[in-house]
Parts: structure tokens; C-alpha cells; sequence
């Protein structure tokens, strides 16, 4: 299979205080909207409206089956939510979106991505794959699925390195659980 370049440009808003760094999108076949978590059945967005809102479905447009991507970016932007993978070119080795498959062919350059927003404290991977590629990068511990530590960043100084639980249905832990998992970074 041949390698396969990220779709998006990073989500950088002003004032950007957690980057979230997932592995890769999923084919755009499988999207419901050209923005990151972009699978309908990944459940990202509903985490984010139970924990500010109290509504799973916040960000849905639910007869549509598919995300309201206008109301998606004024959220991040207005708290302060910045949004890549830890991949730009990968190549699938089979013809789906599970991080098993997904062969890392260029690895993001993560401390250049932390340099055009300075405001950001927090660095958060979610899933596996992602928290993989951070390891092998900084060569850091791995921290406990729901837990951070803090990470050295070459010329830019310490960082709080998250992991969380993957937000794919395929994790097995229920929905109001990785909730309750990613509530934590906003306290």
C-alpha cells in the first residue's frame, strides 16, 4: 500500500492551551465532517458535550448522523483546544482505521507544532498509537492510561503529557467512563 498524506492542517486557535494529538484519521470514506474525530461512530465529541454540557449529543446532528463542525471549531477556539495527529504521512496496512494497521511513515515534528502555541501547557494523546510515537520521540516513560507526567520538550521546557483512553467504540470502556477520564484534564 502506499503512503498516505494527513488531510488536515493542524487546528492551532490563539491562545491554544491542550493540544490533543490522536494517530491518524480514518479514511474519508468514513468521515462526517473535514475536522479531526471526524468518524460518526468515534465517540470524541460526545465525551466533549457530556463533560461541558451534560449532553452526549451536543455537537450531533443526529438524523444526519454526523457532527456539527461550525459549532465543533467555535468550542475549541473559545477554550482553547488545538487539534493534529502524531503522524503526517502513514502507510494502512490493511484497508481500515485501527491503529494496528497504521505503519508510521513520517511522525509529526510535535516540538514544532508546540512552538506556534506558546500559550499550551498540556499535550494530550489518545490512544496507543499516538502515545507510541510521543514515547519514541522524546524518549519518555509511558504514562498510565488516564494519567500524565511531565514531559521535556527540547528548547521549550516542560509540558504535561496526558494519555487517555482511545475514544473508538472498539476501546472497551463505556462512554460516561472516558468521560469521566478526560474530565480530569480540564480541572
Amino acid at each position: 500500500m502506499s503512503p498516505e498524506k494527513h488531510p488536515f492542517q493542524p487546528f492551532l486557535p490563539a491562545g491554544a492551551r491542550i493540544l490533543f494529538l490522536g494517530s491518524f484519521p480514518p479514511q474519508p470514506h468514513r468521515w462526517c465532517m473535514p475536522f479531526y474525530y471526524p468518524n460518526w461512530i468515534n465517540d470524541f465529541w460526545r465525551i466533549m458535550g457530556l463533560i461541558f454540557f451534560a449532553d452526549k449529543d451536543h455537537f450531533c446532528i443526529v438524523p444526519e448522523k454526523r457532527f456539527d463542525e461550525f459549532a465543533i471549531r467555535t468550542f475549541c477556539a473559545d477554550k482553547g483546544l488545538a487539534f493534529y495527529d502524531t503522524a503526517t504521512e502513514v502507510r494502512r496496512l490493511r484497508d481500515n482505521a485501527s491503529d494496528a494497521f497504521l505503519e508510521v511513515v513520517t511522525p509529526t515534528d510535535v516540538a514544532a507544532l508546540l512552538s506556534q502555541i506558546p500559550s499550551c501547557y498540556t499535550l494530550v494523546t489518545t490512544g496507543q498509537k499516538a502515545t507510541e510515537v510521543i514515547v519514541e520521540t522524546f524518549g519518555c516513560d509511558i504514562p498510565p492510561i488516564g494519567g500524565c507526567m511531565q514531559l521535556k520538550i527540547p528548547d521549550q521546557g516542560y509540558i504535561t503529557f496526558w494519555r487517555m483512553p482511545s475514544t473508538s467504540r472498539a476501546y472497551p470502556l463505556p462512554l460516561e467512563r472516558k468521560a469521566d477520564a478526560y474530565r480530569r484534564l480540564f480541572l
